[in-house]
């Protein structure tokens, strides 16, 4: 599972001073979560309620503690240590209850930032209100990614601001053929800036004006969704 592509660590503190993560459920979601942040070098805690979960997670080396506890059961998380990290991420997605009460609990515990999964619009819903710093709705992210993929194929990365801004690489068109960044006027005409181009398989970043662009190569431009559709790509 890419998390990149869903925009999922938008969501978290990446302050190399706070490296402390728990990761509450360890399907298939949880488990991206916990390698990702493992391979880049930060301590992750991680439980579930499924001892097999655990002992697999810890043989493949993708956490640095795992434990299996019942994490509807605040004196359980206590113990465990999870009030005492810095972000919890609450992947239990498909098991509402569960997800809701964790969460709660996470919160209750005086952690200060929880990021939890949602599997239905309801479901996001009921985590703010139980006090989830961020929701993530990663099957809705990625049917949204899919079928901008399908209706922009010239469009060859995302990466998501926010919910409405993004900076996204995507094949020159044949309109912007061999004129200048100057003359195409980005801003003024679609309200997106350019921020790179593709030159001997390496990018150019804050390219000069006066800089040609060729149809097949790659360009880099940040901007609202809104106005990046507006490309004629």
């Amino acid at each position: 599972m890419d998390l990149s592509s869903l925009g999922f660590f938008n969501t978290l503190r990446f302050d190399r001073k706070n490296r402390q993560f728990a990761v509450i459920g360890l399907g298939r979601f949880g488990r991206a979560v916990c390698s990702t942040l493992h391979s880049q070098g930060y301590d992750v805690l991680a439980i579930d309620s499924d001892e097999g979960r655990v002992s697999q997670a810890l043989n493949d080396r993708i956490v640095a503690h795992a434990r299996a506890i019942d994490s509807t059961q605040p004196s359980a998380l206590a113990e465990a240590g999870i009030f005492e990290q810095d972000t919890v991420i609450v992947a239990i997605g498909n098991y509402i209850q569960e997800s809701i009460i964790t969460t709660l609990n996470v919160k209750e515990g005086g952690v200060t930032h929880v990021v939890a999964k949602a599997s239905s619009e309801i479901h996001v819903t009921l985590l703010k209100k139980v006090g989830a710093d961020h929701v993530i709705f990663p099957e809705h992210d990625a049917g949204c990614s899919l079928a901008r993929s399908l209706t922009k194929p010239g469009i060859l990365e995302r990466f998501e601001l926010d919910p409405d801004s993004s900076i996204v690489e995507v094949i020159t068109p044949e309109e912007f053929d061999g004129k200048t960044i100057a003359e195409l006027q980005l801003r003024s005409r679609y309200g997106v800036n350019l921020v790179a181009f593709s030159k001997d398989k390496k990018f150019v970043v804050n390219p000069d004006p006066t800089t040609p662009l060729r149809k097949g190569t790659a360009i880099v431009v940040i901007g609202a969704n809104k106005d990046i559709d507006r490309l004629p790509i």
